[in-house]
């Protein structure tokens, strides 16, 4: 729609459930993790085990294009040229909520477990926790762990030796 001249190109929007809804902007802090998170799996990835997706569009179902902050996507050789991300291509989302906490609990979070995504993190940069979900179900994650212990270790399950300490999640 940007390109046709119905919104502004540099505003940040999301189709969630079939509306168009505007993002909170992006602050510095919160982007400043998103980029050492970046720089963190970068680092840690083999080459071709995952592809590292930043604040691009995940498809669920018709209506629905969030935008997570990170994703660890199954590699394809035309890297998603031919069409978006859908759950069944993800291994882990990760959302780095600043001033987006209750959005991402909300609005994303039951999306993502009705359609299938294995496993997300929020990253609550404010409370200084990482909510671990996993075990999705049409109505939420049956498994949720909280973490805040800094020195605490995180993997994702289907991506083990990626292990980030809580302290790089949310500083």
């Amino acid at each position: 729609m940007a390109e046709a001249g119905v919104f502004a190109r540099n505003r940040r929007l999301e189709l969630i459930e079939g509306e168009i809804i505007e993002m909170s902007p992006i602050g510095r802090r919160h982007a400043a993790r998103v980029r050492l998170l970046i720089q963190l799996l970068g680092q840690k990835l083999v080459a071709g085990e995952a592809i590292l997706d930043v604040q691009d569009p995940i498809v669920l179902g018709d209506h629905s294009e969030p935008q997570p902050d990170l994703a660890l996507l199954k590699p394809r050789a035309d890297f998603y040229s031919e069409m978006h991300p859908r759950p069944e291509d993800v291994f882990l989302l990760i959302e780095v909520a600043d001033s987006s906490l209750a959005y991402d609990r909300e609005a994303k979070v039951p999306l993502y477990a009705r359609y299938g995504v294995p496993e997300v993190w929020i990253a609550d940069l404010e409370g200084k926790i990482v909510e671990v979900l996993r075990e999705p179900t049409e109505t939420g994650y049956s498994n949720v762990e909280r973490f805040s212990t800094p020195e605490t270790l995180l993997s994702p399950a289907l991506l083990p030796h990626l292990g980030l300490e809580v302290s790089d999640l949310v500083g």
